[in-house]
C-alpha cells in the first residue's frame, strides 16, 4: 500500500511539473530554426502585408485563447503604425498550416516588411512580448 501511495504521488508531482512548463512556454515569443527563410506574401494570406510588420494568427473555431489572442494583436496593431493584423482559419487553409508546421492555435507568426517569418509564439502571447518582436522585425 505505500509503494502505490508513493508512485501516485511521483505522478502527480511529476504532471504538474509539466503542466508549470508547459504554461511558462506558453505564449513566449521566439526564434523557430525551421522557420528560416519562409516567406509569405498577400497571395498566400489574402490580405496584404502592413509596412512595417504583419502579424499572422492562425485560430481555429472553438479556441478560447484564440479570442484573446485576436484582443491582443489588435491592441498591437491600434499602437504601433505601419502594422497589419491576418487571423487565418486554420482549418480553412490546412495546405498553409502543414507548410509552416503549425502544430496548436493560436499561433501567431511575426513578419517583416518583405514577409519573412522572424518570430513565432504558440499559445497567447503578451502584448510586451508581441511589441518587442515587432521591433526585431523592423
Amino acid at each position: 500500500m505505500t509503494t502505490g501511495l508513493v508512485v501516485c504521488v511521483a505522478v502527480l508531482a511529476a504532471a504538474s511539473a509539466y503542466g508549470v512548463l508547459q504554461r511558462r512556454r506558453g505564449g513566449r515569443v521566439r526564434v523557430r530554426g525551421r522557420d528560416d527563410g519562409k516567406r509569405l506574401g498577400a497571395a498566400e494570406l489574402g490580405e496584404d502585408l502592413g509596412e512595417r510588420a504583419t502579424l499572422v494568427q492562425f485560430s481555429s473555431a472553438f479556441c478560447a485563447p484564440c479570442r484573446a489572442t485576436r484582443r491582443v494583436l489588435g491592441e498591437v496593431t491600434a499602437l504601433v503604425p505601419g502594422v497589419a493584423h491576418i487571423e487565418i482559419d486554420a482549418e480553412e487553409k490546412l495546405d498553409l498550416v502543414r507548410a509552416l508546421d503549425i502544430l496548436k492555435t493560436p499561433t501567431v507568426l511575426v513578419l517583416d516588411a518583405d514577409g519573412r517569418v522572424v518570430r513565432r509564439a504558440t499559445g497567447q502571447p503578451r502584448k510586451a512580448d508581441v511589441i518587442a518582436a515587432i521591433g526585431e522585425a523592423v
